[in-house]
């Protein structure tokens, strides 16, 4: 199962108590993910169709409880996806079809003429439970989300640009930054961040997802602190390493060519150390010493030995 239909799911276990958000969240669901058809003069009926038996099984109930009307639930097998199942949820008379699709807000009258309305229903916009309601309607309508472990992407698909940038700004109103894009023939509204995601997904109560993303986000951010830390380290030792040898060729150079009893005593020392640990630290070099010396002084004697080297 996917992330994203894992999470649809668990969105669809959540019980309702008030019928204003049983209503934002199943309109919202009708206007993403619901075709409309004429039957005759002011006769209109609609179905949503899911690959998800849970939303199916959803929507079916949000429609029972509100409206209580007869509803027709069938299954179908998608010649375009490998022959899986389809459930087809559809309300049976047409003339409760079209007060339910104007109680809703997805058609209006004009002039006369029944048209669809691509504007999010105004009774939704009074109170913040019924937006969140809404959106959690219009991601299980339409929407998606990306597995944490490979990308951050959540997104809403419609058809609509207009009823998209009613969407958007919704989302935007939760003090979010999602954008839209057009994609082929839809619309697409989308966010990227992992914090804006994990910010919608509490909107919309999916609690689940949420923690899910927050534990790999966890690991994620362990992975690349330890990443750096080994790859500081590897730095350090390369450096070390190639500083060391740079010693050691500069003190070869000067036993070739004037023999190390010419150096002073204090850089003897330090030069037939290092030639004798040529993979010791300076804080190891020291540490030999007798009386032992610090990293910058052990350091300050190697650097006048590749200077002699240099001279010569």
């Amino acid at each position: 199962m996917s992330f994203s239909s894992k999470t649809k799911n668990d969105l669809c276990r959540i019980e309702h108590t008030n019928n204003e958000t049983s209503a934002a969240e199943l309109s919202a669901m009708i206007h993403m993910g619901g075709s409309l058809r004429f039957e005759g003069h002011k006769r209109m009926t609609f179905q949503i169709k899911t690959e998800n038996p849970a939303i199916a099984r959803y929507v079916f109930k949000l429609i029972k409880a509100l409206y209580k009307v007869e509803v027709e639930v069938r299954t179908v097998k998608s010649k375009q996806f490998k022959n899986r199942n389809q459930y087809i949820v559809k309300v049976v008379s047409a003339e409760e079809s079209m007060f339910m699709l104007k109680d809703l807000g997805i058609i209006k009258d004009v002039d006369g003429y029944t048209t669809l309305s691509y504007e999010v229903p105004e009774r939704f916009k009074r109170n913040r439970e019924p937006l969140k309601a809404y959106l959690r309607g219009a991601f299980l309508g339409a929407g998606s989300i990306s597995d944490p472990e490979k990308a951050y992407h959540m997104e809403f698909v419609t058809s609509s640009e207009e009823f998209a940038m009613e969407l958007m700004m919704l989302v935007n109103s939760f003090e979010l930054g999602s954008k839209m894009i057009q994609r082929k023939n839809s619309y697409v509204v989308y966010l990227k961040d992992s914090e804006q995601i994990v910010t919608l997904l509490s909107v919309i109560g999916a609690h689940g997802a949420l923690l899910d993303i927050e534990n790999i986000r966890i690991m994620k951010g362990m992975r690349n602190n330890v990443n750096r830390i080994v790859n500081c380290e590897t730095a350090n030792l390369t450096k070390t390493v190639e500083a060391a040898w740079k010693q050691v060729e500069s003190i070869e150079k000067i036993k070739s060519r004037i023999g190390l009893e010419r150096l002073p005593n204090n850089l003897r020392e330090i030069a037939e150390l290092r030639l004798n640990n040529k993979e010791a630290s300076l804080k190891e070099l020291g540490e030999m010493m007798n009386p032992p010396m610090g990293k910058s002084g052990v350091n300050h004697r190697l650097k006048k030995i590749e200077e002699i080297a240099q001279g010569l």
